[in-house]
């Protein structure tokens, strides 16, 4: 439907140049050409079928530039459409070849062929327009006489009157000859926008402004515009002006475009797409980006939007970090998938999680075979690619025999296969349990060592009798959760227990350093009788699930005087030979920690919630056997009211996670 020419004029704005904007008579389309030259219109609703680049026979006319002007067509007076003019410059590229003839002899060629180099040039141009929701195509003739044919030299123009188009959209034009003997040439062009549609942000949300009369009738649309394939719908309603639309900051991604029209028969429809340089709309594109595995040996990245990214391959030892580059001749269909876009890692998925499970100590063993279908086996490694049977050092080596069996008995699993090789994942599970068993002996003998130390002094610092021996071990997260700790110790010292920390034992731990340190509290503890306390937070579970999958932390992630760092190599084997129930008993607070975010393996022992658990949590610290005391309920409330400062402290502090913001149900389960 026409558009009546005070919106235009809003739209446009009233600048003289606007304000003389050629106004075209009638809805025929038109063409017309540069003096010298002669063009029709061959058809105006054409299929568009660029076809393939073809050799040119001779000189050929080419597009070599587009130009675009805004016009006014006008049924009425008062009503205009506005419309896209192009117009497209043409050039004559290529030669006329030289007669073999002429080129061997010197002699003239035959005068019957001078008259094709004398003869005029005729092209086909095609017009192709887009302009969601409409698409459209034309062909134009055009004819150049022989007196304008100058190599590489401009010949002229041919305009085309014109390309409805609705106010705010975007439009994308393309032209080519037909036959097409050079690439298409291309224009993107955005048209001036309603002033009653506008986009303002309030914080986190972005409100969508439409400022029309209250009697106005509009209909509003929310989609997604697509590169290659029609537009998605996200959102569709019929609304009355004036109207505030609320969008959240997650939902803006930057294809997201906004269409408005008035609910009226063959309405012109404006649409703007405001995010596309959005920095907030970028990362949420990247955060919906999933890659998404196809067949054994093809992938497909979803994302709401067109990326412009590079994938490559990689793979990624358990613990390690970065992912390594695979070593060629591997394709690029397989194992984890790096998605980079302007140089920055973007996303990392492993894409055959779902089939495999999570991520394990597996060896990829790569095959590879030449030409003669001679092959050869290597391991691959962050040093690179091991050679097997190797004498290097490395883990791969040292188990190359073992791999080697494996592969020839079955054991191994086949995630890739081509002409050029395959790729094997090993599984290391039955070599594990051998090296956690030399762990094991080395605490052993660390701990018999320190135990002939001990036993040449004297405790003198033993607590009266009747109180349990209780070692408190956390992880060193921050300050406030150091004080958290202080204040929980100290609450538990007023009771029958005598509570050894590292927080009141810092000279001796600087001075042993913090294995050694643990190694001697956790022995006289258990002689004694008494229990180690595990006090999980975020970063104790971060740190359990790390050395479950036989991860290292970072280095400076913790301090120097982490005894919970420390103490894991040998606390896990107590976990995992069993000996852990009776002498470990797990704790978190309420606010900062769900119980099931505790790893599976330290579960085998009970864990409690501080203080909503406290009678429970303290009837697990008396003696073993011992009937449960009266008192039990008023030394909770003791502890209770002791601890609750220090929570309200921890809590409300700045940078504190807010209640029920901890780590979930299930996150730290690294078993």
């Amino acid at each position: 439907m026409p558009v009546p020419w005070f919106l235009l004029s809003l739209a446009l704005g009233r600048s003289p140049v606007v304000l003389s904007l050629e106004r075209l008579v009638g809805p025929q389309d038109a063409t017309h050409c540069s003096p010298g030259l002669s063009c029709h219109l061959w058809g105006s609703d054409i299929l568009c079928l660029p076809g393939d680049i073809m050799p040119a026979p001779g000189p050929v006319l080419a597009p070599t530039h587009l130009q675009t002007e805004l016009v006014l067509r006008c049924p009425k007076e008062t009503d205009c459409d506005l419309c896209v003019r192009v117009a497209v410059h043409l050039a004559v590229h290529g030669h006329w070849e030289e007669p073999e003839d002429e080129e061997k002899f010197g002699g003239a060629a035959d005068p019957g062929e001078e008259e094709p180099r004398n003869a005029s040039l005729q092209a086909q141009v095609v017009l192709s327009f887009q302009a969601y929701p409409t698409a459209r195509c034309v062909l134009l003739e055009v004819q150049v006489p022989a007196a304008l044919v100058q190599f590489g030299q401009s010949v002229g123009s041919v305009v085309y009157d014109c390309f409805e188009a609705a106010l705010g959209s975007e439009v994308r034009i393309w032209s080519y000859t037909q036959p097409r003997y050079e690439k298409e040439l291309n224009l993107t062009q955005q048209l001036p926008a309603l002033p009653w549609l506008n986009v303002s942000a309030d914080g986190d949300n972005v409100h969508l402004v439409l400022n029309v009369s209250e009697e106005q009738h509009f209909g509003l649309s929310l989609y997604w515009n697509q590169v290659q394939g029609p537009p998605k719908p996200r959102w569709h309603k019929n609304l009355t002006g004036p109207q505030i639309i609320t969008l959240n900051h997650t939902d803006l991604v930057p294809c997201l475009c906004i269409q408005v029209w008035p609910l009226e028969p063959d309405s012109v429809r404006t649409n703007i797409c405001p995010f596309r340089e959005d920095p907030r709309a970028h990362r949420n594109l990247w955060r919906a980006a999933r890659l998404r595995l196809l067949t054994l040996q093809s992938w497909l990245l979803d994302a709401p939007c067109s990326l412009p990214a590079e994938a490559a391959l990689c793979w990624r030892a358990l613990g390690g970090d970065p992912c390594q580059p695979l070593v060629p001749p591997l394709s690029w269909e397989n194992v984890t998938v790096d998605v980079n876009s302007w140089k920055k890692l973007q996303l990392q998925e492993c894409l055959w999680a779902d089939s495999l499970g999570p991520l394990k100590d597996d060896v990829l063993l790569l095959e590879t075979r030449d030409p003669q279908d001679n092959r050869s086996l290597c391991a691959l490694e962050p040093s690179g690619c091991t050679s097997l049977p190797s004498k290097a050092s490395t883990r791969a080596a040292r188990l190359g025999e073992y791999l080697l069996q494996d592969l020839q008995s079955g054991q191994c699993l086949q995630l890739w296969d081509d002409d050029l090789g395959a790729l094997w994942a090993c599984p290391m599970d039955k070599y594990i349990h051998k090296r956690w068993a030399l762990v094991w002996l080395a605490c052993l003998l660390f701990a018999a060592a320190l135990s002939l130390i001990l036993l040449l002094k004297k405790d003198h610092a033993k607590a009266a009798a009747g109180g349990r021996a209780a070692l408190l071990l956390y992880s060193a997260d921050d300050s406030g959760f150091e004080r958290l700790v202080g204040a929980l110790a100290s609450a538990l010292c007023q009771l029958p227990l005598r509570v050894a920390v590292d927080l009141w034992s810092r000279r001796e731990l600087s001075a042993q350093g913090p294995v050694a340190w643990f190694h001697a509290q956790r022995r006289q503890t258990l002689q004694e009788g008494g229990v180690v306390v595990l006090l999980f937070s975020p970063g104790a579970v971060a740190l359990c699930s790390e050395w479950l999958q036989d991860g290292v932390s970072e280095p400076g992630a913790h301090g120097p005087h982490d005894a919970f760092r420390a103490s894991l190599s040998c606390v896990l084997p107590d976990f995992l030979q069993g000996w852990a129930p009776g002498r470990y008993v797990g704790a978190c607070f309420d606010r900062l920690l769900h119980p099931d975010a505790v790893p599976a393996l330290f579960r085998t022992v009970p864990v409690f919630t501080l203080p909503s658990q406290l009678p429970d949590f303290l009837a697990a610290l008396q003696q073993p056997r011992a009937p449960r005391s009266a008192r039990l309920q008023e030394r909770a409330e003791q502890v209770s009211r002791a601890l609750q400062p220090a929570l309200d402290s921890y809590f409300h502090s700045p940078g504190t996670p807010a209640p029920g913001r901890g780590v979930g149900a299930g996150a730290g389960d690294g078993t």
